[in-house]
């Protein structure tokens, strides 16, 4: 198990690692996505992680055993932490902006969908009224025609009573019969 260990998977372990530890409260669930879709874009599974941590377990990094060596490491590793703590906060502003934009368009999907209530229940009510509306127009419609039919039967039997009171001549018939 002392294989070559591939420096951009242990690259990969290092920035998932540091993003775990260095997330701040509430946004864990964040995070664990934005790790597994950086894992999945770097084709890193599962198994490929519990093989770098047996890998490290056994053979962890000891310490340069001379100093010129420790100075050349100490630069390297210096070099390295600084890219990867620039790493590290760039992907956690990244992350902390991905989060604000949610939120920000999960309180406009709030808003539009009280918006959408408010219009449904004014379409309701205009429905409603029309509704009412078309049931005056017929009722009205009925009592003009029902009042129409009434006031010519009124003039037509007040026509009748005035010429049955008043004496008008009425015409001899007779002369017709012969």
């Amino acid at each position: 198990m002392n294989e070559k260990l591939d420096p951009k998977e242990l690259k990969v372990l290092s920035d998932i690692l540091a993003l775990v530890l260095e997330d701040q409260a509430g946004q864990a669930s964040t995070a664990l996505d934005a790790i597994r879709a950086r894992a999945k874009r770097n084709n890193v599974t599962g198994g490929a992680l519990k093989n770098l941590f047996v890998a490290i377990a056994p053979d962890p990094p000891q310490k340069a055993r001379t100093r010129t060596r420790t100075r050349s490491t100490a630069s390297n590793n210096t070099a390295e932490s600084i890219e990867s703590r620039q790493r590290i906060t760039t992907l956690t502003n990244d992350l902390r902006q991905l989060d604000l934009e949610l939120r920000t368009s999960r309180a406009r999907v709030d808003a539009l969908r009280t918006e959408l209530h408010q219009t449904q229940q004014s379409r309701a009510e205009l429905q409603t009224l029309l509704h009412h509306q078309k049931g005056r127009r017929s009722t009205r419609m009925s009592v003009l025609w029902w009042a129409f039919g009434v006031g010519a039967l009124i003039g037509i039997a007040g026509t009748q009573f005035a010429h049955s009171i008043l004496d008008i001549p009425h015409p001899d018939n007779a002369v017709f019969l012969h």
